[in-house]
């Protein structure tokens, strides 16, 4: 029997059908949806799977009611296979850019506050400069991003405050300090500041912990130490402004994805003070290790510019 450790070995020589086909069945935990979104018969899917298990010498899925999960083999041989694939996908990219960036697919995953206006400002330089490019844009919590890139759903994810750990690699960062978002009209408005203590007087809207601005407040929250008025509580970027526009009440988050807001003066952010400075991290991350294309490289310095352009725009407080 083969051990797990020797899977980088065999990914260098295994047929790229039964990589491709490996790839879809760990996507989609069946084999039957596999074969479907690879449009090729179930049977198919499975005679790769068993031959590529022999070749493993081990099984690489556990049969489960609920589908296929993969084995410790299997997750040591699935971190290989995803970068053979992406790798793959690379040198494509390369051969490109030896006649300039002009095709290319970007895989991006991103919180949903930066679809306002960060996002679509850094596609249209993409698309002005390099028309051949083609994204493919998800969004999710920050919690998730992380997964998502892992797993090769994506190539790039633009989070915030996620772990510093060894696996993502940080390919750039911004720093925005968190505040309170009032209706224009309401009576923390005209403040220059406040405290957490001062937005407790009136009905809150939190965001959950699957955004990163609950770990943030959480602190916050502990040290006031008596009831709130909660109104909402929800991972919805969107939902919380859109109360808080209506004046039904105070909610938190960076001035990002606030600028169509602002331009329109329906929302005001206040920024919130505290002992130690409430600051969200915006990063940009990729796979650790992972070798980029001319086109995710080109993309990374324009969010990059973005990124620092918004920075120098904080308030000081």
């Amino acid at each position: 029997m083969r051990k797990p450790a020797q899977s980088d070995a065999l990914a260098s020589h295994i047929h790229a059908r039964s990589l491709r086909y490996f790839d879809a069945i760990r996507r989609h935990r069946s084999i039957r949806e596999a074969a479907r979104q690879l449009h090729v018969a179930s049977s198919a899917v499975n005679r790769q799977l068993l031959k590529l298990e022999a070749e493993v010498g081990t099984p690489l899925f556990e049969r489960l009611p609920g589908g296929l999960a993969l084995t410790a083999a299997g997750e040591a041989f699935a971190r290989h296979v995803i970068t053979v694939l992406q790798d793959a996908r690379r040198f494509d990219s390369e051969m490109d850019a030896l006649r300039g960036i002009r095709r290319g697919e970007i895989s991006l995953v991103t919180v949903e506050g930066l679809n306002t206006s960060l996002l679509p400002d850094v596609v249209e330089r993409m698309l002005t400069r390099y028309p051949g490019i083609r994204f493919h844009v998800h969004t999710a919590g920050s919690a998730a991003i992380r997964r998502m890139i892992l797993d090769g759903d994506a190539d790039l994810g633009l989070a915030f405050s996620l772990p510093h750990t060894g696996d993502l690699q940080q390919l750039a960062v911004g720093r925005f300090q968190l505040g309170a978002i009032v209706a224009a009209g309401h009576a923390l408005a005209a403040e220059a500041s406040v405290t957490f203590a001062q937005c407790a007087r009136f009905p809150l809207l939190l965001g959950n912990a699957r955004l990163s601005i609950g770990g943030l407040l959480e602190p916050l929250i502990r040290r006031y130490a008596k009831p709130l008025d909660t109104v909402l509580e929800s991972d919805s970027i969107e939902l919380m402004r859109r109360l808080a526009a209506r004046g039904h009440g105070v909610g938190f988050q960076t001035r990002l994805g606030l600028e169509n807001d602002f331009a329109e003066g329906s929302l005001v952010h206040v920024p919130l003070r505290s002992p130690r400075p409430l600051v969200s991290e915006l990063g940009v991350y990729a796979r650790a290790g992972r070798t980029m294309t001319p086109a995710l490289d080109a993309f990374v310095r324009l969010l990059a510019e973005a990124i620092a352009e918004r920075e120098q725009d904080e308030p000081i407080v």
